[in-house]
């Protein structure tokens, strides 16, 4: 199983130099790790919601496939900017049906419970979002590892890895992101 990440991460390399051969494997080594994220943000979901697992899947790997000139680093590289597409569409998802700014008048929630995106659920998602593009404006790298580590599932590790910082230092900032994020979703002054 530790081969996997390094094959991908080879594998993402060729497939950024035009091999389409490693792309075919590439596909069937990533999908899994994909539908294991997308799981994560829908597991919870009505199963009458209009946006399905299969749905959020296939939307991000074509938003992936689709941007010309990117060149892979490795894994966690590519699982941040998949982490990253897959918000992006759950937030547009949610403004398209119209869900109240800030919460409205949403109860306080815990921020690992946010990433529901049900009709009860949708309105704090978009409250994150908006905590969330706040966070960047004051402190990009908080809110990068936020979108890594919940948005992504990467590990603390993984993280640590792409942002090229120790561990402790991810560590340090997650538990000050989250409490960033909860006091602004919630509207107490800093």
């Amino acid at each position: 199983m530790a081969a996997i990440p390094q094959e991908i991460s080879q594998l993402l390399l060729k497939w950024s130099k035009g091999d389409e051969v490693a792309h075919d494997r590439l596909i069937q080594l990533v999908y899994p790790e994909l539908r294991r994220l997308a799981r994560k943000y829908m597991r919870r979901e009505d199963p009458a919601h209009t946006l399905q697992t299969s749905a959020l899947i296939n939307e991000a790997y074509l938003r992936l496939v689709d941007q010309p000139n990117t060149e892979w680093h490795d894994r966690a590289h590519f699982f941040a900017v998949a982490a990253q597409v897959m918000r992006h569409i759950l937030i547009d998802h949610a403004r398209s049906h119209h869900y109240a700014k800030r919460g409205g008048g949403a109860p306080h929630i815990a921020l690992d419970d946010v990433a529901v995106v049900n009709q009860e659920r949708a309105a704090e998602f978009v409250a994150l979002d908006d905590a969330l593009r706040s966070l960047t404006e004051v402190d990009p790298r908080k809110s990068r590892i936020v979108e890594l580590r919940f948005f992504g599932g990467l590990t603390v590790a993984e993280t640590a890895e792409v942002m090229k910082l120790s561990e402790i230092t991810v560590k340090r900032e997650w538990r000050a992101a989250k409490a960033w994020l909860l006091r602004d979703i919630s509207g107490d002054a800093a």
